[in-house]
This record gives structure tokens, C-alpha cells and sequence, in this order.
């Protein structure tokens, strides 16, 4: 055969194998992308061994070691000035699934305010404790068009559980108590929610179905429980300046493993070109056996100092550009939107506060537009000095803190001053 006519017959087979593969991806481009959601519990900024920010060094774990989820990082977009909703876990659960502030839900606090009426200056407002009936979940929306859902893990909003707010399958009505039965080989159902997590996804896959799949684990909340293998691990390592407490760290290795479990599924299941993951914290850090638990950031859990509401936020997907990162100022009740708005569904359910953040995921950090500035409000006392009723607001990269025992109010620039040690609400009373 002459050269010629061996490179047009090789040109031809080329066209010919190059065709069906062509005709694959657009039929995936035409699928509906799947969602699954990856919420942590109490684990703060600097809660990763894997910078949330490259140009702080100590926005990472100086003891803890989480390889798959710096491995997934690296991959994927970091959201550097991510918040949750709340300070507190129910606030900021019930706010990611219906797009609205915990203060406009009336949610903003787990259960009943902590009553200590001879300390207390400040009368608590009245709140709810259970997600209504009338809200719409992020479920709710994607069900009607033809998506299935799931709920695998920590609820904690009452309402008689996930079932009765648009979700296929779920836990049950589960709170902080779940996981108490649970111990090795399963600490804190970490694995058992992996696994029922990767279950629902065959199934889902086998029938041709979109999904949105949320695991809200139980770690890294108290009580501390780990695989004793993975303690023995870090009994032995040597203890960082900020971080040292082997059975945590040993948990949020664990937590780390089972996340990579369901990495590993989405690849094997050959949907990672056609699936959103997104992984967060429900608020930051509350370890009360360390409290340089968020170093360096100021505080923690239950507060509205950044230690509280900083946590980190990582997502992968189509057209993400890996090992990426954003600092526009992002809040959990963003995802409702975002999730809509890569899923093609609408209308939005009225009163969403939430903005779609799919121009930054593009690298369109201009044709982001918040008109309202980020407002954060803990009308509540905890268990802490710090826990006290205040309320926050983000403008940029000025923060605004109010006491309402006191009236004081504490204004800091963030981009200079992270740990919040520098008042200057005296010095800018017009910023102020």
C-alpha cells in the first residue's frame, strides 16, 4: 500500500471511531447534571490539611491529614471567603435547603433558646425550631422535573424528618443524637451514610435518573469517635501548634475516607463529567478541648466572629476550573439558586435571598451581582461567654459585629485583619 493511500484510509477510521464518541457527549450535555452535597458538621476553616486560601498558609490543619479531600481541592474550584448561614447547625441546614436566611425563616437556633433569666440582659425574640411545611426545599424543586432525592444523616430540623420535605430516601427525623449507637467499625455512621449514599446512586443510575444527593455526616461534631486503627495513626504523630487532639483528628481522617469512597463511586459509576460535588460546613468549629480550634481566626461555633461562620467550601463539576480559587464573599443559601440555575429548573420560589454563584464557578467573576450585603443574625445566648445575642453584617471586605447587651459595635477589615483583633469603629465612625 503507498503512503498516500495508508494516511486517507487511517484519516477515514479516524472520522469513523470519532463519530460515536462525539454523539455520546452530546447526549450527556443534553442530561440533567446530578448534585451531591457534602455537609460536615463543626468543622472549621482551617479544618482540611489543604489551604482554603494560597495566600494564607494557616488557612489549613497543622495535625489533621485529609488526602482525598485535599486531592479533591486540587481538582476543583475553593470558595476563600465561603460563610455559612448561621453560627449553629439547624439555622444553617434549614437556610441551605430553602435559599433563606435563617433570620427570614425565623430559624436562628437549634431547639429551644437557652434560658438563664438572672444573667441574661437581653429577652430573646421568639423562633421556630421546625422547618414548615410551606417552605420549598431544594428536593422539592428538582422532583418536579424528574429528578430523585435523597437524605442520608444528621437533620435536625424536625418537621417529621426529610421525607415529608421532598426527599425519596432518607434517615428519618435524626438530630445530633444520631450517631450515638454507632461506634467501630462504623464511628459516627460515617461509613454507613458512604455506603447508603453510594447504594442510592446505583439505583439512580441503573434508571436512567438524575439525582440530588445530600450526605450530612455526623462528624466532626461531638462526641469524638474514631476507628482505632486511625487514632494509632496519629498517636505517633507529632502534635501541631493549633491542632493536637488525636481522636478529632483521627475522626476527620475517617471522615476524609469515606468522602473518598464516594469520589471513587461517581468515577466508577463514569458521571463525574455530568456531576456537581460540593462539600461545606454547616459552621465553624466548636472544639471545646482546643480552643485554637480555628486560629487564625477569632472564636468559634456560635459566635458571629469569623471563627463561627468562616468555614470551608470546595466544588467540582463541569467547566470548573481545577485547583481554582474564589474570594467573593459566598453564603450557604447561595447553593439553592446555583443548583437551579445548572439544573435549568424555575421558577425560583418567592422570597429566595440566595444569589446564583454559577458566574464565579465560570471564572465570571463580573457578571456576579449581590445587590444586598451578607447579614448574619444570633438573636440568642449559648453556652459560651461569646455566645451572646449579636448580629453581623459583610460588606466587602469590611465587617460590622453589634452586641445587643452592650450596644457595642466592632467594625474590622477583613483583608488586613482576619483574627479580628483591630477595632475600628472608633477610627472610621462613618464606615461604621
Amino acid at each position: 500500500m503507498k503512503r498516500r493511500d495508508f494516511i486517507k484510509l487511517a484519516a477515514l477510521n479516524t472520522v469513523i471511531v470519532a463519530l460515536p464518541a462525539a454523539s455520546i457527549n452530546d447526549k450527556q450535555q443534553s442530561k440533567k447534571p446530578n448534585f451531591v452535597f457534602i455537609l460536615s458538621d463543626d468543622m472549621g476553616w482551617t479544618g482540611l490539611s489543604t489551604v482554603m486560601d494560597d495566600k494564607i498558609p494557616r488557612s489549613k490543619s497543622d495535625f489533621y491529614d485529609t488526602p482525598r479531600l485535599a486531592e479533591f481541592a486540587e481538582r476543583s474550584m475553593r470558595f476563600s471567603n465561603a460563610y455559612s448561614p448561621a453560627a449553629m447547625c439547624t439555622p444553617s441546614r434549614a437556610s441551605i435547603l430553602t435559599g433563606k436566611s435563617p433570620a427570614k425563616l425565623h430559624m436562628t437556633t437549634p431547639g429551644g433558646a437557652r434560658q438563664q433569666p438572672k444573667k441574661q440582659k437581653v429577652i430573646p425574640p421568639q423562633h421556630i425550631s421546625s422547618l414548615p411545611a410551606a417552605e420549598i426545599t431544594i428536593a422539592e424543586i428538582l422532583k418536579k422535573h424528574n429528578y430523585a432525592a435523597a437524605h442520608f444523616g444528621k437533620w435536625h430540623l424536625e418537621g417529621s424528618g426529610p421525607g415529608n420535605h421532598g426527599f425519596d430516601m432518607h434517615d428519618g427525623n435524626t438530630a445530633n443524637a444520631g450517631p450515638g449507637a454507632y461506634t467501630d467499625p462504623n464511628p459516627k455512621d460515617i461509613f454507613g451514610i458512604t455506603e447508603r449514599a453510594n447504594a442510592f446512586m446505583d439505583k439512580q443510575i441503573a434508571a436512567e435518573k438524575p439525582f440530588y444527593l445530600q450526605l450530612s455526616h455526623y462528624a466532626v461534631h461531638r462526641q469524638y469517635q474514631a476507628l482505632e486503627k486511625t487514632k494509632q495513626l496519629f498517636a505517633t504523630k507529632t502534635k501541631g501548634t493549633r491542632h493536637n487532639d488525636v481522636t478529632y483528628a483521627a475522626m476527620t481522617k475517617d471522615l476524609d475516607t469515606s468522602i473518598g469512597m464516594v469520589l471513587d463511586k461517581i468515577e466508577q459509576l463514569g458521571i463525574s463529567d455530568n456531576t456537581y460535588i460540593v462539600f461545606m460546613s454547616d459552621n465553624g468549629a466548636g472544639n471545646p478541648r482546643n480552643p485554637a480550634e480555628n486560629a487564625p481566626l477569632s472564636n468559634g461555633k456560635a459566635s458571629l466572629w469569623q471563627g463561627g461562620i468562616r468555614v470551608p467550601l470546595i466544588i467540582n463539576g463541569p467547566g470548573i476550573k481545577p485547583n481554582s480559587f474564589c474570594r467573593t464573599n459566598v453564603i450557604g443559601y447561595d447553593l439553592f439558586p446555583t443548583f437551579c440555575e445548572l439544573a435549568k429548573v424555575g421558577p425560583l420560589p418567592a422570597g429566595i435571598e440566595g444569589v446564583s454563584i454559577v458566574p464565579l464557578l465560570c471564572g465570571k467573576d463580573k457578571e456576579f451581582n449581590r445587590t444586598d450585603d451578607l447579614v448574619f443574625h444570633f438573636p440568642h445566648y449559648g453556652m459560651g461567654p461569646s455566645q451572646t445575642p449579636q448580629s453581623a453584617i459583610i460588606a466587602g471586605n469590611w465587617k460590622l459585629i453589634k452586641s445587643y447587651e452592650s450596644g457595642n459595635e466592632s467594625l474590622f477589615d477583613l483583608s488586613k485583619d482576619i483574627g479580628e483583633t483591630t477595632d475600628l469603629s472608633k477610627k472610621k465612625p462613618e464606615k461604621t
